[in-house]
């Protein structure tokens, strides 16, 4: 895995980095992942990951931001970077007039109790990787084939579906924007 390569490798004076990509279609279960909550993978490669959380699905008309950061060099905790990463989103919402939320125990972002923005993150030697996922113009239904989070009743939805016609690459760059913001101002 090219992120947990690029972590293991870098040295103190390596700049941190963000991708911003795109998957094809993919399940991933996290560290503490439950194989049950995938009901039915219809065809879908399911991946082992070595983030945090459940069962998530990735595939094309999603933003992922991956972040590459050396947290102590940058003298940021877990927590700041989980509320800049979830603010982000938060904020690209309320440009459009859109309240989204957190939830307590429950990492991500939500809009009117469905999760729009899924959040993972691995923490090996005070650098980070893995992130933060946004559904923004895709095909939600391979969510209806497992347990998103590991919750059975959990609804997702995406950027489409609240009225917001943005391209993928478009509302990543924009997420990037205010993911920098929320890391210089808090």
């Amino acid at each position: 895995m090219a992120m947990r390569r690029f972590t293991e490798e870098r040295g103190p004076s390596t700049d941190d980095e963000v991708w911003l990509v795109q998957h094809r279609p993919v399940y991933t279960l996290g560290r503490a992942g439950d194989p049950s909550h995938i009901l039915e993978p219809d065809g879908v490669p399911v991946i082992h990951s070595d983030r945090g959380g459940q069962v998530t699905y990735h595939g094309p008309g999603q933003a992922i931001l991956y972040v590459l950061l050396d947290m102590v060099r940058a003298r940021i905790g877990v927590r700041h970077l989980v509320y800049s990463l979830e603010q982000a989103v938060v904020d690209l919402l309320a440009a459009d007039g859109i309240a989204g939320a957190r939830r307590p125990n429950a990492p991500g972002v939500y809009v009117d109790n469905r999760k729009i923005a899924a959040l993972g993150l691995r923490v090996r030697r005070g650098r980070s990787y893995h992130g933060l996922s946004l559904n923004v113009q895709m095909d939600l239904s391979p969510f209806s084939r497992i347990h998103p989070c590991g919750y059975s009743d959990l609804e997702v939805t995406q950027l489409a579906d609240l009225g917001l016609d943005a391209e993928v690459d478009e509302a990543g760059k924009e997420l990037l924007k205010y993911f920098f913001d929320c890391l210089d101002h808090s």
